[in-house]
């Protein structure tokens, strides 16, 4: 049993590795490539017409500032639209984003709810109001954000020139406007940060598909008009959307250039809400498109790497992680059960007073008591055969072997939450290393949650145990950090 418990685990760490090593290509197609390459000069180009869509359930503190950060852009208002939905409010959203200078289309439906439904019935609503007999609108692209972002004022123009790069999706570069408040948005944050630089940011250089990360990003009109609206209706509508892309040999492409800035939970309770509605997100995407994505792996036309990528990314780090927990758990509660038994047979044994305890004392009846003696091994103490007769010997070996199997789980699977804090101390370091200048906060923030980061990974783990078996519902976060983009880049400075 310890053999097949030690080849078992060997082989789900050749697996693992097998599967994500290509990410510390990544890193290293970065470290080496990113700072050499050219960052080609702004030119004028196609100046494009946008709508943003921003969906928001009561985001009365943060939704102006969003607003306010999109009409100081530096590109030309007339061709930007904002349009807030405010998605079953109960509080002041609609009338704060109208003062803002949005157009606002409200939305009261208690039963079918969700930013995708949001995204839906605004696309809905803009064809029918501004859209020709078609249904056909003159906007180019769409963009979406949150309504706790806020963005740099050059974000529209370096997506527009993404945009004229020829990408039909676009995402951005993701920061946070509150990596200062605690461990928990630094967490968040950190990991937004190392998807930009060390995913999103290698991808385009390497010619490969990025992944849409919530918001910050932009979508030719010709997909959402070919779609016929937002369809896209999982939990984690995002991935579903890059999901599809990639299987149907859509290229979403990277501006570096393009900074957002989101409010990140500053409750482990919110964080926890968060990331397990993205984890059941992520097992929904996987039934759904699994299939199709791992097929095309193989027989696509294009894209391949971007669809080996993308099945990555939804299924085997989550699949990996649950299958050994759950195998070492069962080899280690066979164990338990293997030495609650032998327990017993000693206890039957000291009660017939047929054997005693080392040094040939009499026995202790206590099964509590033969439990522990039996695991730590103090019960064989001394000459074993003396204490026992030969027809106890085979007890002996199933003990031995008992007590190395829960043995042999347990390091097996501390080894493995050890070798994932230090790939996550790993990717803290080198992110907060290379991004110092993006990251606003105070240089013992910085130092500090590089070491907690590793902490706020290792949560995944049980949240991506758990959310296998629990019905997750959609549910709102409280936002309520209002920080414009200078008050943002002014913490730590």
């Amino acid at each position: 049993m310890t053999t097949f418990v030690s080849t078992f685990n060997l082989f789900l760490f050749f697996v693992f590795s097998l599967c994500y090593m290509y990410q510390l290509v990544y890193a290293l197609v970065v470290l080496v490539k990113d700072h050499r390459r050219k960052v080609p000069e702004p030119t004028a180009g196609k100046l494009n017409r946008y709508a943003v869509l921003i969906s928001g359930r009561n985001e009365e503190k943060v939704i102006g500032e969003l607003v306010k950060s999109i009409k100081n852009q530096d590109y030309p208002s007339e061709l930007i639209d904002v349009f807030v939905i405010a998605d079953n409010c109960t509080d002041n959203t609609a009338e704060v984003a109208r003062e803002a200078g949005a157009e606002v289309f409200v939305r009261n439906d208690k039963l079918v709810v969700g930013k995708s439904h949001a995204l839906d019935f605004a696309l809905n609503k803009i064809r029918i109001l501004y859209g020709d007999e078609d249904g056909r609108t003159n906007y180019d692209g769409y963009f979406v954000f949150d309504a706790d972002n806020v963005l740099d004022p050059g974000f529209v123009a370096a997506m527009n020139r993404g945009f004229n790069r020829g990408y039909q999706v676009l995402t951005s570069y993701r920061n946070s406007k509150n990596y200062d408040s605690n461990w928990v948005s630094a967490g968040s944050a950190l990991w937004f940060l190392r998807e930009a630089k060390f995913l999103s940011n290698a991808r385009s250089i390497l010619g490969t598909s990025c992944a849409i990360s919530g918001t910050g990003f932009l979508i030719d009109a010709d997909i959402l008009e070919s779609n016929g609206g937002w369809i896209h209706h999982l939990m984690t509508e995002d991935i579903e959307f890059s999901t599809d892309c990639i299987t149907n040999g859509i290229r979403i492409g990277y501006c570096g250039d393009a900074y957002i800035y989101d409010e990140q939970p500053t409750t482990f309770k919110d964080s926890w809400s968060q990331r397990m509605r993205w984890a059941k997100g992520f097992y929904q995407v996987l039934l759904k498109y699994g299939k199709n994505l791992f097929k095309g792996i193989f027989h696509g036309d294009h894209g391949k790497f971007a669809r080996y990528d993308m099945f990555m990314t939804i299924a085997p780090a989550m699949l990996l992680t649950i299958t050994g927990f759950f195998v070492n758990f069962i080899f280690c509660l066979t164990g338990i059960i293997q030495l609650a038994s032998i327990a017993a047979s000693v206890e039957t044994v000291a009660a017939g007073t047929t054997a005693g305890l080392a040094g040939g004392t009499p026995a202790d009846t206590n099964f509590f008591t033969n439990s522990i003696a039996l695991l730590t091994g103090s019960l064989f103490q001394g000459d074993a055969l003396s204490t026992f007769n030969t027809s106890q010997v085979a007890v002996m070996l199933s003990y031995a072997e008992a007590r190395a199997t829960i043995i042999t789980s347990v390091v097996s699977l501390a080894s493995c939450f050890i070798s994932f804090g230090v790939v996550m101390l790993f990717f803290g370091i080198l992110t907060t290393v290379t991004e110092w200048k993006h990251i606003h906060a105070k240089t013992s923030d910085k130092i500090k949650y590089i070491f907690t980061f590793p902490i706020f990974m290792m949560t995944y783990i049980p949240i991506a145990l758990i959310a296998v078996f629990k019905k997750v519902k959609w549910t709102p976060i409280k936002h309520d950090v209002v920080r414009s983009v200078s008050d943002v880049i002014s913490k730590g400075n």
